[in-house]
């Protein structure tokens, strides 16, 4: 059941709420007719969660300062909170369809829980579910090591993510004969180890060689945040060598 938020409760029952469970607000007006096409859609996918997302209303004719300070330009609004900040929104009457996928967006699916549980069971029960997901095979592969063919198989015909790319990148070229120092101190969790290798063989190995390493090193790389140091490093490195 929604519960209506004024600006002398919205940090309490929004903002700190949302530390603990997503919260959708809803910025509406009683004169707006799409707010009332928009608000059967929203307590419907409220009430089928069974109290993972909780449903707060606006008045923004009432709470004026509210909708100013959220930059409120036209209603219905709709903002998702998440952890004390906004994570999703979107402005108009969405048909009931598109109202429950942006529900679905705040909350985990069962693959996702079976991917933090992240034994072979669950991976396996998660892939099942949701086989075009490529960090569920990533995760797999990664599971396999030292089964080479099965972590190939986990992965291979998800080549268009990067992480998955460089699972079996490194098959290969292991099954090749190649990388096996970098590889094994990637396995000890010396990843700067691990890449000054690669991008040493890459500088003198052949063309096909060289593409498959190419792909180890960027999947290596998937695994950092763009903005670290070390990632920046040694895709300026990978860059030069190229």
């Amino acid at each position: 059941m929604s519960i209506d938020v004024t600006e002398a409760t919205f940090e309490a029952e929004v903002v700190e709420r949302s530390r603990q469970v997503p919260v959708v607000v809803d910025f509406w007006a009683a004169w707006c007719g799409p707010c009332k096409q928009l608000t059967p859609a929203l307590e419907k996918a409220e009430a089928s969660r069974d109290g993972e997302v909780v449903l707060a209303k606006v008045d923004v004719d009432a709470n004026k300062r509210l909708a100013a300070a959220f930059q409120v330009q036209g209603i219905p609004a709709v903002k998702a909170f998440r952890d004390a900040k906004v994570v999703d929104e979107f402005v108009g009457a969405l048909p009931p369809a598109k109202v429950e996928a942006f529900f679905d967006g705040l909350t985990p699916s069962r693959a996702d829980e079976l991917l933090a549980a992240g034994d072979e069971l669950s991976l396996r029960e998660a892939t099942e579910l949701e086989p075009a997901r490529a960090d569920l095979a990533v995760a797999k592969a990664r599971l396999e090591r030292g089964a080479e063919d099965e972590a190939l198989a986990a992965v291979e015909s998800h080549e268009a993510d990067f992480a998955a790319a460089g699972i079996a990148a490194r098959v290969r070229l292991a099954k090749a004969g190649v990388g096996s120092d970098a590889f094994a101190a990637l396995d000890r969790g010396e990843r700067e180890a691990a890449l000054d290798s690669l991008i040493d063989e890459l500088s003198a190995a052949d063309d096909s060689t060289r593409d498959e390493l190419r792909r180890a090193i960027v999947g290596i790389l998937a695994d950092l945040d763009p903005a670290d140091p070390t990632a920046r490093e040694y895709r300026r490195r990978l860059s030069a060598a190229l």
